[in-house]
């Protein structure tokens, strides 16, 4: 929805709309006039199917930074209720069920990550984390029925995306992930009561979710609530965001290196960049949009981009630490000695070990097929010469020192292999 002539006066929603984070809202203009008055809290959900977020969850992560920044206190919810079930958004099929063991190790990876990039020292904006399973999992069945079923029609929930589109293209919906919507819609009732969250914020494809939730309060308590959505980022390219040849783009770091998100961003397609500097750096809008203008060297903005955004995660020392290995290794041509590792065991080297089983097994390319085809076109090297044997086996004297060798695929990838 287009709010460029929308008259807001709140600090927090202003920059909400510069930055391109604002798409749509249940009543923009009464929650303007509640920000004006007051500081508020609101909260966004994330469900726990993975041991780390990924980078496809970090804008939802700033617009909580943004939050702060302005006075108001985020709520985490970490759903290990409602991940036992699976959000039907944007799914073409049911998902993986976990176990509470699983979700409960996940909750506390992904908690991690919040703590790093989040202020967590002052009160009145610290932000509080919530796990929608204290509450799910004492329901009584007939009760929620009577209570809290009897404001949902079947004929309003079979028009929301999440479960239209599932049904349009003849996919599997279970009853279980059928009720999902409801129990989203129940979350933002509780935090309601229990913390005065007046605001629930989420991704577009959450939006049927949301409106539920603001429909659940105005039924029960005869209260007014909020909901916003953010857009859902789309490349120039048309690729899906966050996603490499070597898959997701985790924010845990024992999952994706801070030089391999520091080398993301660097990597960023030329008409992403301006998007990618608003959403997920913290540089004022205004200054932004004169960089971009004065600026004529497209690179030196991607390098500004990958050291503020791998700082805002990694911190300061991560970035100006990956932005120095990746001029070592793609200027000079040298070895980037902080570059991502695969490690050997010396007494593995004295039979020899071959190529094509050790950067499959490191997953440092995807089969060995893929590493043949490389090979022929001269797109991989050891230690800058261009590899021709695809049946090359690695010894003690093809690493430098003795200690250390540089694999790289194109002029983009490379990793350092170690021998410990």
């Amino acid at each position: 929805m287009d709010y460029t002539n929308c008259s807001m006066k709140n600090a927090f929603l202003l920059e909400m709309q510069a930055r391109g984070y604002l798409n749509q809202c249940t009543d923009l203009d009464k929650l303007d006039n509640i920000c004006n008055k007051q500081s508020i809290t609101a909260y966004i959900g994330f469900d726990c199917t993975a041991s780390s977020l990924h980078v496809g969850s970090l804008l939802q992560i700033m617009v909580l930074k943004l939050m702060q920044k302005h006075g108001h206190q985020p709520i985490i919810l970490l759903g290990g209720g409602t991940t036992l079930i699976g959000d039907p958004s944007g799914k073409d099929s049911t998902r993986k069920i976990l176990n509470q063991k699983e979700i409960k190790n996940n909750i506390k990876n992904i908690k991690k990550v919040f703590t790093k990039i989040l202020n967590t020292s002052k009160n009145k904006t610290r932000p509080i984390f919530v796990n929608n399973y204290d509450w799910l999992t004492k329901l009584n069945y007939i009760e929620f029925l009577r209570d809290v079923g009897k404001h949902f029609t079947i004929n309003k929930m079979l028009t929301f995306d999440s479960v239209k589109l599932r049904l349009e293209r003849k996919q599997s919906l279970s009853y279980m992930e059928f009720n999902y919507m409801i129990l989203q819609a129940f979350d933002f009732y509780q935090l309601f009561k229990k913390n005065k969250c007046i605001l629930q914020i989420g991704g577009s494809d959450q939006w049927g979710n949301i409106v539920s939730g603001v429909e659940l309060i105005r039924r029960m308590l005869n209260k007014e609530s909020y909901g916003l959505t953010t857009p859902l980022i789309t490349l120039a390219s048309g690729a899906k965001m966050g996603k490499t040849e070597k898959g997701a783009v985790w924010l845990n770091e024992n999952l994706f290196s801070s030089y391999d998100y520091w080398q993301f961003w660097r990597n960023t397609d030329d008409r992403d960049v301006k998007n990618f500097l608003n959403f997920f750096t913290e540089i004022k809008s205004d200054k932004i949009d004169d960089l971009i203008k004065k600026e004529k060297d497209i690179n030196k903005l991607k390098i500004l981009l990958a050291n503020e955004t791998t700082k805002i995660l990694h911190g300061e020392a991560a970035a100006k630490k990956a932005e120095k290995t990746a001029k070592e290794t793609f200027e000079t041509g040298g070895f980037g000695l902080n570059l991502p590792e695969i490690k050997i065991k010396k007494n593995d080297l004295n039979q020899g070990i071959k190529i094509l089983d050790l950067l499959v097994l490191n997953k440092f390319m995807s089969s060995k097929s893929e590493i043949r085809r490389a090979i022929k076109s001269n797109a991989l090297k050891i230690n800058n010469e261009i590899l021709r044997d695809q049946n090359k086996v690695l010894k003690q004297n093809d690493f430098a020192s003795g200690k250390i060798l540089k694999i790289s695929f194109g002029k983009k990838k490379h990793y350092l292999i170690k021998i410990i």
